[in-house]
């Protein structure tokens, strides 16, 4: 069973820079002597076929025509990045002592880089969603596009984390992406000078008719008292149905999206989670909810992901909202980010992630009720249209 205390959001761990996709995963960190064991393990339990990594590295050391200059650490290095992309698992990576070094703090409040979610999908480097005025917003990166260089270099075979940290950068300095547009022919070259990044969590607006529109960004610490805020705005204006937006979240803290979504249960379950061992983990509805007793839509797009998957699948389950818009990204797993004997370490998956009903997350995605798609020469937005006159109609069957 993962140990809830230490399940970290990735916004602020994977911080000076853009934000990696485990964002929300569940994120843990081992550290030597804690949770898991030491480091140092016993090399009994290897299996026969690991005899040949031994062998290679024989003749290599006396065939080699470089034999004498041969790099016994960044070999190594390889070998640990080779093993983990073969295990098939997207979010495996291996990082270097310094990389370990900054993945493992841990950061509140605000982070410098551009202000993206990036996730590996098939292969490609993915942009989930820029946030909200941040020099990735201000220089044109759009949710959807695939980073093919991070300055002049190419990203074909590289991990989440090590694309991370060839982005990220202090406040003021710039890193050059060559990116894809969704629906366009030729990459384009941004150049993105790196900022400090707010983290902010929600918005919320009145509209017509008794309709509110509570968009929730990311999952953070404050998530869920910014929605008991605008709970309250909501109730104050006499609000009688509620449009939730998820699209183009990526995620965020696993206890924060179970408190967001206590807000709209009853009770009974948000998720489980069935860990390496098959053990599983219930996270339960907490009482005292404020967001009972009104209709609800929830949007969502192929870039809501992580615990904005959750909070749509545990409300779905619930029958408590009418879920709109398209398929969503499908990230529903626990990484752990693990030490090793010489400060470097590996990123991994531990954990999947179930809505209530046994619906897995990961690599599925939620399915929406009502699928409505975003044309992207659209010039109103038709999700969030859908979902208000779905609302309307509630509100009359109930009043």
């Amino acid at each position: 069973m993962v140990n809830r205390s230490r399940i970290l959001w990735v916004i602020l761990v994977v911080v000076v820079g853009l934000t990696a996709f485990a964002l929300g995963s569940g994120y843990t960190l081992e550290l030597p002597g804690g949770v898991g064991g030491s480091a140092n393990q016993s090399f009994d339990d290897l299996p026969p076929e690991f005899d040949r990594l031994a062998e290679v590295w024989s003749v290599l050391r006396q065939e080699h025509i470089d034999r004498e200059s041969l790099d016994a650490a960044g070999v190594s290095d390889g070998a640990i990045r080779g093993m983990l992309q073969a295990l098939g698992d997207p979010y495996a990576s291996f990082l270097n002592a310094e990389q370990f070094g900054v993945e493992s703090q841990d950061y509140q409040g605000f982070f410098e880089g551009i202000g993206a979610q990036v996730a590996l999908r098939d292969g490609q480097l993915i942009i989930i969603a820029p946030m909200p005025d941040t020099p990735a917003q201000r220089a044109g990166i759009r949710p959807g596009d695939v980073i093919l260089r991070i300055d002049g270099e190419t990203t074909a075979n590289i991990s989440l984390l090590e694309a991370v940290s060839k982005i990220r950068g202090l406040k003021g300095t710039t890193v050059e992406l060559l990116v894809m547009h969704l629906n366009v022919g030729e990459p384009v070259t941004l150049v993105v000078e790196r900022g400090v990044i707010p983290l902010s969590s929600v918005s919320f607006t009145m509209l017509d008719d008794g309709v509110g529109h509570l968009r929730i960004f990311n999952f953070a610490d404050n998530t869920n008292d910014e929605v008991e805020a605008a709970l309250a705005e909501f109730k104050d204006s006499n609000g009688i149905g509620l449009v939730v937006d998820l699209r183009n979240n990526p995620g965020g803290l696993l206890r924060s999206v179970v408190d967001v979504a206590s807000q709209f249960l009853d009770d009974g379950l948000v998720l489980y989670e069935i860990d390496s061992q098959g053990k599983r983990d219930d996270w339960d509805v907490k009482s005292g909810g404020k967001g009972r007793g009104f209709p609800v839509v929830v949007l969502i797009n192929q870039f809501s992901a992580s615990a904005s998957e959750v909070l749509s699948g545990a409300l779905i389950d619930h029958d408590r909202a009418t879920l709109v818009g398209t398929t969503s990204f499908g990230k529903g797993s626990v990484n752990t980010l693990r030490p090793l004997s010489d400060g470097s370490g590996i990123y991994f998956s531990i954990a999947r992630w179930y809505t209530p009903n046994g619906t897995l997350i990961e690599g599925e995605g939620i399915t929406p009720e009502i699928v409505v798609e975003l044309p992207p020469d659209a010039t109103e937005d038709v999700q969030l249209n859908k979902a208000i006159e779905i609302l309307e109609q509630e509100i009359a069957k109930v009043g």
